[in-house]
């Protein structure tokens, strides 16, 4: 199978307390300017401030149709891995290459506008993804369908509860043709039911041929669901291989720490 993702020497840097921007503003450039004038002058005088590696060299390659857990404790770098995956953050080090179409959901109310409608979010994101309005419009009933929110379609999306949100975000991700879909740990507000379904649309996508990374702390999922699984640990690709494997160091790196925090 052809190579689909590949991530050499990645790394990425955040200075604790500032944000990242996209396309300031006049103003915020302005005050961009003054603070980085003032960290410049306190820089030379040895008042630094203190930056923290999300990610740390991570290297590695997946292929077309692979399906791929990414396990890990809370804060070790996962989602920011993902976010630069699809090139909502940038990185500090390395690079990250990714051949085709891309699909995500990263976090419940991501990629929507909350303005429009339902039926307009369905056509800007994949107006986003390259598909003309054919295309979009071939796929529109089966992702309304698997969403479950024919009643609210033409209702703005600031209107939709967090489940709508995510049944509709991940319908429009899974079913708008992706060559790669990327999931971030946001089924786990979703029911018992539909977190089944998406699993399983998961596995019917992989077959035909897309390329599967999702983040999951549901340990039985990756088991079930993933052909590899990646143990990220303090900003580190740590561990990868076949699940069984991964996921058993894993539990025994979690249950070290704990052991040593006694």
């Amino acid at each position: 199978m052809k190579l689909v993702i590949r991530v050499e020497n990645l790394g990425k840097k955040f200075i604790l307390g500032e944000r990242e921007t996209v396309a300031p503003t006049l103003r915020e450039a302005f005050k961009n300017s003054l603070r980085n004038t003032a960290q410049r002058f306190a820089s030379r005088n040895g008042n630094r401030r203190p930056t923290v590696w999300a990610l740390n060299d991570v290297s590695f390659e997946v292929r077309q149709g692979e399906v791929v857990g990414i396990v890990g404790q809370n804060g070790a770098g996962k989602s920011t891995l993902l976010r630069i995956l699809a090139r909502i953050t940038r990185p500090t080090t390395g690079s990250a290459d990714l051949y085709g179409r891309t699909g995500t959901l990263l976090g419940v109310g991501t990629g929507f506008h909350p303005d429009l409608t339902g039926r307009e979010n369905i056509y800007l994101n994949g107006a986003i993804l390259g598909m003309n309005r054919n295309e979009i419009r071939r796929k529109f009933d089966e992702i309304v369908a698997f969403a479950q929110v024919e009643n609210f379609l033409d209702t703005p999306a600031k209107r939709y509860s967090s489940g709508m949100y995510l049944r509709l975000g991940f319908a429009i991700a899974a079913h708008l043709e992706p060559d790669i879909l990327l999931l971030d740990e946001v089924l786990t507000i979703a029911d018992a039911a539909f977190q089944q379904r998406c699993l399983q649309k998961m596995k019917d996508a992989s077959t035909e041929g897309t390329t599967v990374l999702f983040v999951s702390h549901n340990l039985n999922s990756v088991r079930k669901l993933c052909d590899r699984a990646f143990h990220i640990h303090a900003g580190q690709l740590h561990d990868q291989g076949k699940p069984d494997g991964v996921i058993a160091n894993y539990l025994r790196t979690v249950t070290g720490q704990s052991n040593g925090s006694h």
